[in-house]
């Protein structure tokens, strides 16, 4: 059985989809007024590795995600640009697939804009205010929180608190049009010339923040999903009003599982822009030539958890991958010598690190043991390597089992072929000439040039090994 943790009951509780063998997944997106920072590629590389591994356990997940491509932010960066808020939002979601393709996160089933559903939202506003759960204030419409049963249960909030809340957040003429500080919009007004805006029945105006998701969620998917994930700051007001619009809209249940990852800090501090410690992953690419090293830092941490990130945790999370990857490309290389059979002693300890992979990630996907899982079978198979003689379908199975467990992780092309340049694999190939023709002259001199482009080799009884050696950037 796999345990998901549920924000809303702040319990482990068994997982059944409501449909057996498929799962319903809604997950936040970015706005997209600038690159992402760490904190969004951490969200999206918890729930794509969340994703993995119901794949990995044979569900058929359908993964929506969105876009925010109307909002205030855009459209202060549209006029501070001097483009549209449509050039805005292309700009910045073509960055996330860029940023993010590196990182091996898996597309989504369908990845919708908020301007997509334009009449989508319209409808769902006038059923709330059919309902008697909406009303229209100066072209604004507001969602009468206190209306509906239960809200801020998600956050755990009780209504003082969000009062007070929200009444540091409001300026003055907005609270004079809403009948309750807590109601919040589910639809904006803008009377504006030149900026983005649609007709509807309350006037030119705009989607308030938290409207598209439910509609989304309800178009492409169904009224009742079975996992919606975020960031932790989403749970209130984002994910509490989601709730709300949602099921008053439906009469439904709205989601079956709530799901949110921790924050990242740099350098042991929270990450924001008055601290100078803001980090995009735009950035953090163009200064780090290995990905996967990222992505596996902020997977090292199970996703409820803060992480850190600095320098040092980053060189950590090279160490470890480059083990891992090294003693995959030594099982590789044994497996061209080796010897038809299997050894009986070797697989029964692989099918016990399999078993412990699974019961980690079954427990709310607890990634430190799972990895743990994984540098046991690294140690299995460095200790196997070692033996004069080594069988064909141990090898096979090794390599087959780390491969499918860390693709659960989106770690893959452990055997770092396509990582090599054209130039890397043909000095490579020369070496390996040298060698066989006793030019140990050549041979050296070819390591030396090796060296310049980072690739180091070491000659074993089996022939020639290599690995990479990657740089490493400040944070």
């Amino acid at each position: 059985m796999i345990y998901v943790y549920n924000t809303l009951s702040r319990e482990k509780e068994v997982f059944k989809p409501i449909t057996a063998g498929k799962i319903k997944m809604y997950v936040c997106g970015p706005t997209v007024y600038n690159y992402i920072h760490i904190g969004n590629a951490r969200s999206a590389i918890a729930f794509d590795t969340v994703r993995r591994y119901f794949e990995y356990r044979g569900y058929e997940v359908n993964y929506v995600s969105n876009f925010t491509d109307v909002d205030d932010k855009i459209i202060n960066r549209a006029q501070e640009e001097g483009i549209s808020e449509l050039e805005v939002a292309n700009k910045y979601a073509d960055a996330f697939d860029e940023d993010t393709l590196p990182l091996n996160i898996k597309p989504a089933t369908v990845r919708s804009r908020a301007t997509e559903v334009i009449p989508e939202i319209i409808e769902f506003v006038k059923d709330l205010i059919d309902k008697g759960y909406a009303y229209e204030s100066e072209g604004d419409v507001y969602f009468r929180a206190k209306k509906f049963k239960g809200y801020g249960i998600l956050a755990h909030q009780d209504l003082a608190e969000m009062e007070a809340n929200a009444a540091g957040r409001l300026n003055d003429e907005e609270t004079i049009r809403k009948e309750d500080p807590i109601d919040f919009a589910v639809w904006k007004n803008e009377p504006r010339e030149g900026v983005i805006s649609w007709s509807s029945p309350w006037g030119n105006g705009r989607p308030g923040w938290h409207i598209e998701c439910s509609v989304m969620a309800q178009k492409y998917l169904s009224n009742t999903i079975d996992i919606h994930g975020g960031g932790i700051d989403l749970a209130f007001p984002h994910h509490t009003n989601e709730i709300a619009q949602s099921e008053a809209r439906t009469g439904q249940k709205f989601v079956n599982y709530w799901m949110h990852n921790g924050f990242v800090n740099v350098n042991n501090e929270k990450m924001s822009k008055s601290l100078g410690n803001f980090t995009t992953l735009h950035d953090m690419l163009a200064t780090y030539d290995d990905p996967m090293v990222i992505r596996y830092l902020l997977t090292t941490t199970q996703y409820r958890r803060p992480i850190n990130y600095e320098a040092s945790t980053l060189e950590q999370a090279r160490l470890e991958l480059e083990r891992i990857r090294t003693a995959y490309r030594n099982l590789m290389f044994r497996a061209e010598t080796s010897e038809p059979g299997g050894n009986e002693d070797v697989e029964t300890l692989i099918e016990v690190q399999k078993k412990a992979f699974d019961q980690a990630m079954d427990d709310d996907f607890n990634t430190p043991n799972a990895l743990a899982a994984i540098f046991e079978l690294v140690s299995i198979g460095n200790t196997y390597t070692e033996r004069n003689t080594v069988k064909v379908d141990t090898v096979q199975h090794l390599l087959g089992t780390m491969a499918d467990l860390l693709s659960v992780f989106g770690i893959e092309g452990l055997d770092g072929n396509e990582e090599l340049t054209t130039k890397q694999r043909e000095l490579l190939d020369k070496r390996v000439l040298a060698r066989e023709s006793h030019d140990f002259e050549e041979s050296d001199l070819l390591r030396n040039q090796l060296k310049e482009v980072g690739i180091f080799v070491e000659d074993t009884p089996q022939g020639q090994r290599w690995h990479k050696k990657k740089k490493l950037s400040a944070c």
